[in-house]
């Protein structure tokens, strides 16, 4: 079969979905997705964005990975310990589909360097595990006026919502937590039952593929998982009037 052929079998799935489509499956051949951090979240995204055959994947995380990664953080072996993320995620990416192109970036990227990195994206997925990255994400993405798909675990629980690229008209991240939210938990202080960074990122990657194939997405919404009930609760995010990021000057 040549390698044209193999493309079409695997995304055979997509092509039968009418949502989708041979033109839906083409734009998602053809776009670039930069996903920041490669934890629990970020692994199962980009296992998702890898297999679905998103065109390049641009891969952010200056860690390495360590002994307590394991358990939820699936693109990682034993062997991988003390070596660095992007290097191992990009390999094992690699393997399960050789076509997509994988951009390893080892870096916490910050002003010009994370503008550059999301305005080579059509969309952008947060992964990462503080709000001074998820901030900066955010007014990047603001700027460059590409798609944020934003999610988190903690605990049992974890949250999910989708922004821009109009944020002349809809919320952004800013919108939803401010600069007195860092003080807010974490997953490493608190715990987090291994399997729901898995089911964040891989509604994640819904989203993302949803994006880059021309689906809608709808007005952003918050939505909330609750992994010791099974249930998901939706807020709608109202635009607020004081963002510093998405509320033009004057």
């Amino acid at each position: 079969m040549s390698e044209t052929g193999q493309k079409i079998e695997r995304a055979a799935r997509h092509h039968a979905l009418p949502q989708i489509g041979t033109a839906g499956q083409a734009r998602i051949e053809s776009a670039t997705a930069l996903l920041i951090g490669l934890g629990g979240i970020g692994c199962a995204a980009a296992s998702y964005l890898a297999s679905s055959g998103v065109g390049q994947i641009l891969l952010c995380d200056f860690d390495t990975v360590d002994e307590t990664n394991l358990g939820r953080q699936t693109l990682y072996g034993p062997a991988d310990v003390g070596k660095l993320k992007v290097a191992r995620a990009a390999s094992r990416l690699a393997e399960m589909n050789p076509d997509v192109r994988l951009t390893e970036i080892p870096d916490r990227l910050s002003d010009d360097a994370l503008a550059e990195a999301v305005a080579r994206a059509d969309v952008v997925l947060d992964g990462c595990d503080n709000f001074a990255t998820r901030f900066q994400v955010n007014d990047a993405c603001v700027n460059e006026k590409r798609v944020l798909v934003s999610g988190a675990a903690i605990r049992f629980e974890g949250q999910l919502a989708v922004f821009g690229p109009d944020y002349e008209q809809s919320a952004c991240y800013r919108c939803l937590y401010q600069d007195a939210d860092e003080s807010l938990d974490n997953c490493s202080g608190n715990g987090v039952l291994a399997a729901v960074p898995g089911v964040i990122g891989t509604m994640m990657a819904v989203e993302a593929l949803k994006v880059l194939s021309g689906i809608p997405t709808g007005s952003p919404a918050l939505n909330l998982y609750d992994a010791m009930t099974g249930d998901w609760q939706k807020v709608r995010i109202k635009k607020r009037e004081s963002c510093p990021a998405c509320q033009p000057v004057g």
